[in-house]
């Protein structure tokens, strides 16, 4: 690995946990280079902008290219390597069962793979910048919204899917970003006794 790509890399795991941890508006350059042992000119050179940086660093985090805007370019913003929500094939799911399904695999998700922070990114970022809340609604309308119409037919996926995403969204913005104790001290168990109710609620 040259030393321009070890910079790069050492930029880019800055800026991960960065935008993980305070999200878009809060994130500095400065504060990104110093966390990269950097001048923050150096930033600028590989990823051209803070956007840059964030579409770098989102698309690093969601296991896409970690080229960024290149040296000298802005990154343009994203698209091509947003989060895979990894939703399984609900066709085969039991009306019964799809609530406890959906919800169990969402709770994988979140704290099956640590290391995967690009929800977390996203998420975080989403609260503050507008243009990190539409990724978000793009993710969901083009992952949940089709695993849904299997399960449930098109026009009934149409009518619940927003309500669907703004459970599961709220449940992650108040266990893993927010951290309200409530939340975050239930186990998965309880967790899922707790919730799965609503969620069966929207989906019947």
């Amino acid at each position: 690995m040259t030393q321009g790509a070890r910079t790069k890399a050492a930029i880019l795991r800055a800026a991960r946990e960065r935008f993980a941890a305070q999200g878009y508006e809060r994130t500095t350059i400065r504060a990104v280079a110093a966390d990269a042992g950097i001048d923050p000119s150096m930033v600028m050179r590989y990823f051209g902008s803070k956007q840059g940086l964030f579409d770098a660093a989102l698309a690093a985090a969601a296991g896409g290219s970690e080229g960024g805007g290149g040296e000298g370019g802005g990154g343009e913003g994203g698209g091509e390597d947003e989060p895979d929500l990894r939703i399984p094939d609900l066709s085969a799911v039991p009306a019964d069962r799809l609530a406890e399904t959906v919800l169990g695999h969402f709770l994988d998700r979140w704290e099956g793979d640590p290391a995967d922070d690009a929800l977390l990114v996203l998420l975080r970022s989403a609260v503050t910048n507008e243009q990190a809340a539409a990724r978000v609604r793009a993710v969901f309308a083009g992952q949940a919204f089709p695993a849904l119409a299997a399960a449930l037919g098109p026009e009934r996926a149409a009518a619940c899917a927003g309500l669907v995403v703004s459970q599961l969204l709220g449940l992650a913005l108040t266990r893993y970003l927010l951290r309200v104790p409530a939340v975050t001290a239930l186990d998965r168990t309880a967790l899922v006794a707790a919730y799965a109710p609503a969620l069966r609620a929207v989906l019947a």
